[in-house]
């Protein structure tokens, strides 16, 4: 793809990526591409949502993402409003979707510009609700203290309402959508339906509906599994469920899981990728599903997703499997790859590695 025009969100907090944006900039002049920083906020101003900001940078066809994966997922929301692709230059410690090392930022745009970069998908969700969200002041201080101001409740989005079938919001989630409880004394208390039936009713600490994008994000830490970035699937986890069955359901990617909240629960937060947007009362419920919307990354090479599983998690071979020392390849990809193999994602050849 040829840049036409570059949005830049940046980790205002490291100096490292600030200095990566003037390299940005830098190349952006260069070339004759517009670039505009985006998702800038002060405490003092609201913040706005992904419309706005895109089109506050005219916009962009390319986000650049300078810090981790949160500074991604803010760059995320952003490009899904111009159906922009996403460069992430990694300069988080966990992060699993940013790719280029900051050194390399100028090296990536020439790739991007000159059509060598590849582009990965990913699966996104979007959301149905009873009712459009509302973010109540006293909630927003509560939640949003340490951490800035919050995004606004997300708008209604044009289309077919239909008796009984909620509002369609204008959301799109890379990672999770969450409801969680807003009392520390009051848990929620949520029916959970997976593809229109009810699986059961749960007492918890908070419920995640993800992606498998999401899956190495809050759903593991709640326990969930580990799944393939490039499947598609709508991964419900419970976070600490006061009852027997607390396992993750993965459901595909065609089925929804609907949470509606219970009569005597607690007020519930709704956060979209780590971003609180608004609070729900009993009654109130949402529909989670597949969006038709995928967001598109770039990407220097063919993604080595569980090499980097293993080096961000820092997993750790078995102690009884220490007297064997390291397993070695199971493939080796230097020689032709025969033809009932040519199908799957092996390996890059030794001597490449990729995110």
């Amino acid at each position: 793809m040829s840049v036409e025009r570059v949005g830049l969100v940046v980790h205002q907090g490291r100096p490292v990526a600030v200095e990566t944006a003037r390299t940005v900039h830098a190349w952006c002049d260069a070339h004759g591409v517009p670039c505009k920083e985006i998702d800038v906020w002060r405490d003092h101003e609201p913040r706005h949502g992904g419309q706005e900001e895109a089109s506050a940078a005219g916009h962009p066809d390319l986000v650049v993402t300078l810090g981790g994966d949160g500074t991604f997922l803010r760059g995320a929301r952003i490009a899904a409003k111009s159906d922009a692709a996403v460069l992430g230059v990694d300069l988080g410690h966990v992060g699993f979707l940013t790719e280029v090392p900051a050194e390399q930022v100028g090296h990536a745009l020439d790739a991007v510009h000159e059509d060598r970069a590849a582009v990965e998908e990913r699966m996104t969700l979007t959301m149905r609700a009873s009712r459009p969200p509302t973010m109540p002041s006293e909630v927003a201080a509560l939640l949003s203290h340490g951490r800035g101001p919050t995004l606004p409740p997300p708008h209604v989005r044009p289309g077919a309402t239909g008796e009984g079938w909620g509002v369609p919001l204008d959301v799109i989630a890379l990672n999770d959508v969450v409801l969680e409880k807003l009392a520390r004394d009051r848990q929620v208390a949520l029916g959970v339906y997976v593809a229109g039936r009810l699986l059961a009713s749960y007492s918890a600490d908070a419920l995640i509906v993800a992606t498998p994008t999401g899956s190495t994000a809050y759903s593991f830490a709640a326990g969930g599994p580990v799944l393939s970035p490039h499947m598609d699937a709508v991964v419900f986890t419970p976070v600490a469920p006061h009852m027997t069955f607390g396992r993750t359901v993965v459901a595909a990617p065609d089925e929804s899981v609907a949470l509606r909240i219970l009569p005597h629960s607690g007020e519930v937060a709704l956060s979209i990728d780590g971003q609180l947007r608004g609070a729900l009362e009993p009654g109130d419920w949402v529909g989670v599903y597949g969006a038709t919307y995928r967001l598109r990354l770039v990407r220097l090479g063919p993604t080595d997703f569980y090499t980097r599983l293993r080096e961000r998690f820092r997993l750790t071979d078995a102690p009884a499997t220490a007297a064997d020392g390291q397993a070695a390849p199971l493939f080796r990809p230097d020689s032709p790859v025969p033809d009932d193999l040519a199908h799957l994602r092996l390996p890059p050849p030794p001597g490449e590695r990729h995110g």
